[in-house]
């Protein structure tokens, strides 16, 4: 079985630091996440609206 290939350099990913090849590309991610360049898109519930404007009153 062939490792995964890493997602930040494509290099065949490395056992000890999964799914990364190495101790660099592993940072590198990290370092993305810290700095906000990765995101998970939040779809707000209109009832979560209706109640923040409530509020505001």
């Amino acid at each position: 079985m062939t490792a995964a290939p890493c997602p930040i350099c494509k290099k065949p990913g490395s056992v000890e630091y999964r799914p990364f090849c190495s101790r660099r590309c592993s940072d590198v991610d990290l370092q993305r996440w810290l700095v906000g360049s990765y995101a998970i898109p939040v779809e707000e519930d209109e009832a979560d609206s209706l109640h923040d404007e409530d509020d505001g009153n």
